[in-house]
This record gives structure tokens, sequence and C-alpha cells, in this order.
């Protein structure tokens, strides 16, 4: 007789956790992620003016991303080497990059291509950051690379978690880049069983891929629903709202700690500026998470209208002197082309290979 062979219950990927509408988060805590929303969206209106006038090549940004890349940048494990999170990031980053420290004339130098440039010497395209001493890896022009990149410092913190390592791989891209090969490439090295990795996978779905549609392009209700076929768990958040996003990044960043295994979250943000300069850096009329949380502050009585406008006046008077101090700064010269090339060699002569 046919031996009878035991069902197995199919694998159901974890839950998220729902994030309520009536939690909030401290006062002092507010005010700062206000600040810093303000100070992100004033580097890119002053960005945005830097290219429009001429003084640089090319604008891309984060402006409707605040919400999001400010309450990330708040809750990541700062710092340089294994033992702190990797990020890798993409070209709306400006936001997360503010909150880690980055300054106003960093963001300005780079856009400009001034040789003062800490990122790339001023050698490569606005957005491209790099910050070695808090673990931001290169950001590259090809799209989503980044998703295959982060498997790779995935995997060396994995190593150390038995020695009681906690870090965790932030990778971050949009909608559209989810179609590329790099973005299921890190859905399936993330799941492995027995071998799952701490990965936070993120998509910040504006709803447009330059000026392709969502709905023309996507069959599935949400991005992060293709990870449920790896057994990932999966989150929707609200990106236009700063405290959702930051209890949710908070709840599945603890779930990602305590349990090493990978997450893929979906943020529904704005944009505000249309894709880039190259299909018209104008303003569009799209849901605005920095006015909307000026609101909530000011109805909370967490600060006043006048102390907003503090914060306003404050960084574009900063945005004002960073953009006149880069402008009178040099480019790069052409001896310094192969400078940065190897790591160790910054000082050859590569005229001589």
């Amino acid at each position: 007789m046919p031996v009878a062979m035991a069902k197995s219950k199919p694998a159901v990927a974890p839950k998220s956790v729902t994030i309520s509408n009536k939690m909030t988060l401290p006062k002092e805590l507010q005010k700062n992620m206000l600040d810093l929303m303000i100070k992100s969206r004033v580097l890119e209106e002053r960005l945005i003016k830097v290219y429009k006038t001429g003084d640089s090549f090319f604008w891309i940004g984060g402006p409707g991303e605040e919400a999001f890349g400010v309450s990330l940048g708040l809750l990541i494990n700062k710092g340089q080497g294994i033992d702190h999170d990797f990020l890798h990031l993409h070209y709306r980053a400006s936001p997360t990059l503010v909150t880690l420290g980055m300054s106003m004339l960093d963001a300005i130098r780079l856009t400009m291509n001034r040789a003062t440039d800490v990122s790339t010497g001023g050698r490569n395209f606005c957005g491209h950051y790099c910050y070695p001493q808090w673990n931001v890896t290169p950001i590259t022009s090809p799209l989503t690379v980044q998703y295959g990149f982060a498997i790779g410092t995935a995997l060396a913190q994995r190593r150390r978690r038995p020695k009681g390592n906690r870090a965790i791989t932030i990778v971050t891209g949009g909608d559209a880049a989810s179609a590329e090969g790099d973005f299921a490439s890190s859905l399936i090295w993330a799941s492995r069983p027995g071998n799952e990795l701490p990965m936070f996978i993120t998509i910040q779905n504006n709803r447009w891929g330059i000026s392709t549609s969502y709905d023309s392009q996507h069959g599935e209700k949400h991005v992060s629903d293709r990870a449920k076929a790896f057994n990932i768990r999966t989150a929707v958040i609200n990106g236009n709202d700063p405290i959702e996003c930051y209890l949710g990044i908070q709840s599945e960043m603890d779930y990602i700690r305590r349990s090493g295994k990978p997450v893929c979250a979906e943020f529904e943000v704005s944009r505000l500026f249309g894709h880039s300069s190259a299909d018209g850096a104008n303003r569009r009329q799209e849901h605005d998470p920095v006015p909307a949380f000026e609101k909530r502050i000011i109805d909370q009585k967490i600060m006043t209208s006048a102390q907003v406008k503090e914060l306003w006046d404050k960084y574009e008077e900063e945005s004002v002197r960073a953009a006149d101090q880069a402008r009178s700064e040099a480019g790069p010269t052409r001896e310094s082309v192969w400078e940065n090339v190897y790591v160790g060699n910054e000082n050859a002569d590569w005229r001589k290979f």
C-alpha cells in the first residue's frame, strides 16, 4: 500500500505591524523632524535654482520624500564598518543625507561639479553621494544596481551575527526601478531558507517612472507584494506622514535586527518637481508632506507659525551662502582625472600604464 504523505502547511510570509493613526512621537523629536524636513526642502529648491541659473548641468532629487528620508536617517545605526548599518541609496536620498549630517555646501559643490566635492571630487552627477564614514556606499547612475550591491554587505553582516552584530543593510529605490533584475536578485538572495539576510529592502513609490505612470506598468497592487512569493515580510507605509514613517521604519528595523531576516517595505510618496531636469524641474500639484507636517506641529502647539518661519529663513540664508561659496571654487583639474580610481593608489601616476 502506498505510504500516506503528511501534508505540509504552505509558508506564510510574516506580516508587518499596522501603525495606528493615533500614535505619536515625543514633541522634541517632532520638532527635530520638521527642522530637518525644512532644511532638506530648502536645499533641494536651491539645487534647482543652481541648475536653472546655469551653474550646474543637471538636477535630480527628492522633494516630496522628506518624511521618509528624514525618518530613515534618524533611525540608522550610523558609523563606519561592519558593525554599523550599510546604506545603498539612490539619487533621491538628500533628506537622509541631510539627517545624517551632510551640509548644504557638500550637496551644492557636488551639483556644481567643484573639486572640493567630498563625494566625487566634482566628477559625477548631482545626488551621487558617497560617505564612507557613515557606510554610505557610492550612489550610481545605472538604475537599481544598488539592490545587487546590498547583498554583499548583508552577507558580511550575517556572518557577524553569531558574534552579536545586529547591524543591517538598507537599500532604497523607486517603483519603476523595481522592474530591473537586480531588485529580483535581492529578493532571491535575501530569502534563502536558513541563510536569510538582514536587509531592509525599500521602494519609494511616487507612481512615476520618468514620464511613465505606475498604473500602466504594474499588475500587482503594491510593488512590495512581489516579496510575498519569497516569504519575505512586507509593509506598505504612507511615506508622506513622518510619524507613520518613523514608527513603521522603527518597527521593521527592529524586526530585522532581532530576527536577521529581510523586510520589503513600500513607501507611498509624492514627486513634486518632475523626474529630473531632463523632463523639467517644475513644480507639480501633489500632496506636499512639509506644509502638512508644519500644520500638524502648529495645531499641536509644539511650535508657533513664527518659529516655523524662522526655520525657513535660516536655511534659505544658509543655502544662499553655500551656493555663493561653491560658485567661487574651482572645478577638477585635468591632472586629477585618475585620482581615487583605486584604493591605496591615490598618488600613482596612471599615465605610465
